[in-house]
């Protein structure tokens, strides 16, 4: 009965602890309004109110639309292509040691300094935009997937050399069901980053998308609509990334 009465009250419970914690934010926020003043930034219901208006512009949808596209194109090239190179890369460990610093490195750096390099590669468009957002998103998915494989029980790889799977099938069978847990956690990550960088590859080379809006309202200082945008944004990446969490918990549940 206990256990039950657990299990009823958490929704409730962390419900109310994320309405407290957005309480604060919005409090938080009006105080800063009132110190950085109407030339930083808008108030929250100012700022609502001005959401509400441009959701139902036309052209906010056409520029959310491409948004979208470039980032749903970096978004499965990261989750297909990530997990698959660091399995591999974990399951050869040779290669994930010679791999894993260079990955590091290359995450650790601005990527921003390398989107010149993208557009002579690709060139202004929807590829560039997909790339610099893969760029971002699938180096996290490579790094937890090697460090999940790594991290299997060694009886079960032996047992999979036994049986006398074959690589794909080692990893379809036994590594992957493993590393799953791990696996979702750098997708959970690599989802975030992608999203930052399909938006900045808008704000530096692009006619279109919530990043050109962006930029845009930077050029001429447009509070609201920087406001707006960044709302959006920060509301998307965080009601995804409470999804992504959940189903997180419940495959660590099983493991």
């Amino acid at each position: 009965m206990k256990i039950e009465r657990v299990a009823a009250v958490s929704p409730l419970s962390r419900a109310g602890e994320v309405a407290i914690l957005v309480g604060f934010l919005i409090v938080a926020w009006q105080l800063l309004h009132y110190l950085a003043g109407d030339i930083a930034m808008t108030t929250p219901l100012q700022t609502f109110r001005y959401t509400a208006r441009l959701l139902v512009t036309q052209d906010f949808w056409v520029n959310a639309a491409a948004s979208g596209q470039a980032f749903a194109g970096a978004l499965a090239i990261g989750l297909v292509a990530g997990p698959v190179i660091g399995i591999l890369f974990g399951f050869h460990r040779l290669s994930g040691e010679v791999a894993e610093p260079i990955l590091v490195a290359l995450y650790s750096i601005p990527k921003v300094i390398l989107y010149p390099i993208i557009l002579l590669v690709f060139g202004l468009g929807l590829a560039a935009e997909v790339a610099f957002g893969t760029l971002h998103g699938i180096v996290p998915v490579m790094l937890f997937t090697m460090n999940a494989v790594r991290n299997i029980k060694p009886v079960l790889v032996r047992t999979g050399r036994a049986l006398g799977l074959s690589t794909f099938a080692m990893m379809r069978t036994i590594l992957l069901p493993a590393a799953l847990p791990e696996i979702f956690t750098g997708l959970r990550i690599g989802f975030s980053v992608t999203l930052l960088g399909t938006i900045m590859s808008e704000m530096f080379g692009s006619k279109r998308g919530l990043g050109f809006l962006l930029m845009q309202a930077l050029g001429v200082n447009d509070v609201q609509m920087i406001m707006a945008l960044t709302l959006m944004l920060v509301a998307f990446a965080s009601i995804a990334n409470a999804i992504l969490m959940s189903f997180e918990r419940q495959l660590y549940r099983r493991t």
